[in-house]
């Protein structure tokens, strides 16, 4: 009898109820289900651990997805160095009174390409702007949504470094 079996013992293709779903069948098969070994019926077959994952299943994340997640990891990194326990993206801005323009692609790349042309660190940059260096650094990783930056900022970035960020230049 299977570990965690509800009692019956039938085994693998005899007649009884599935021991996952409890319907009636004629044909059961052996599934591993979360450690236990079952006898489990047609539908639940798909169940079994054992089983080899479909595509989907196994779909490995994004380009995207992993890139996003790099830029938390970095963000959060950079939060605990500075001893800033805050989360980056606790504090938004109010897209009513400065909404953020449509962005072009790599707008992070861009600024900073020409930050670092300019011969400033984030820091410096920053200051000069007077704008938060949180919101400087979530715009060079491609993250200025998500982290509540405000269109003002994005202006200043344009203004200031030359650079063309938002399309409705």
């Amino acid at each position: 009898m299977a570990k965690y079996s509800t009692g019956n013992s039938s085994g693998g293709g005899g007649s009884g109820s599935c021991e996952l779903c409890g319907k009636a069948t004629d044909s059961l098969t052996e599934a591993s289900v979360a450690g236990a070994q079952l006898s489990v019926c047609e539908n639940c077959a798909s169940h079994n651990d054992a089983a080899q994952p479909t595509k989907t299943e196994s779909r490995e994340p994004s380009e995207q997805d992993r890139k996003r997640r790099a830029a938390q990891r970095t963000a959060r990194m950079d939060d605990a160095r500075k001893g800033d326990s805050r989360h980056w993206e606790e504090e938004g801005t109010n897209y009513d009174s400065d909404p953020l323009p449509y962005l072009v692609s790599n707008y992070g790349d861009n600024v900073v390409a020409a930050r670092q042309d300019a011969g400033l660190q984030r820091e410096e940059l920053a200051d000069e702007l007077d704008i938060p260096e949180k919101h400087l650094l979530a715009v060079e990783q491609n993250r200025a949504n998500r982290a509540g930056v405000g269109g003002s900022v994005i202006e200043a970035l344009e203004d200031h470094l030359d650079v063309t960020l938002s399309e409705s230049a």
